[in-house]
């Protein structure tokens, strides 16, 4: 049973992905308002049950440490890759670095949409080889 509704969520988020990612502005609307309103019950959850100011900063530090979420939230991987490669902060580095990063970043985007297209052109052959097959 717990495995046919996660397996129904799962569909349901691929899709909803999906459609939502063609409208970035509308999709940013619905994960915030997500967001805020899960952010808002946890908040009146440790209010109901007495939770104090200090208890709730114990018990997120544990939770976030414990899941290696506390420091990719508030620093970020970018932050810590530069650090490691001994990357310049973006604003000292010059104009010409930055579009050079850019036209890099691009070229990789391109690539991994041209990657994307053969994927799923691959997958719907891998369809038609297993109706086929099936028939």
């Amino acid at each position: 049973m717990a495995g046919k509704i996660i397996k129904f969520f799962d569909k349901l988020e691929d899709k909803l992905r999906s459609k939502l990612s063609h409208y970035p502005i509308l999709y940013a609307l619905v994960g915030g308002t997500g967001i805020v309103l899960f952010w808002r019950g946890i908040w009146h959850l440790a209010d109901e049950i007495g939770l104090g100011a200090m208890a709730s900063i114990i018990i997120s530090l544990i939770i976030l440490l414990m899941t290696g979420l506390f420091v990719s939230f508030f620093i970020g991987h970018y932050i810590i890759f530069s650090g490691l490669k001994q990357e310049k902060k973006i604003e000292e580095k010059e104009e010409s670095e930055i579009r050079t990063e850019l036209d890099l970043q691009r070229a990789q985007m391109k690539v991994l949409f041209e990657l994307k297209e053969k994927i799923g052109k691959m997958e719907k052959d891998i369809e038609k080889i297993y109706e086929r097959k099936n028939q």
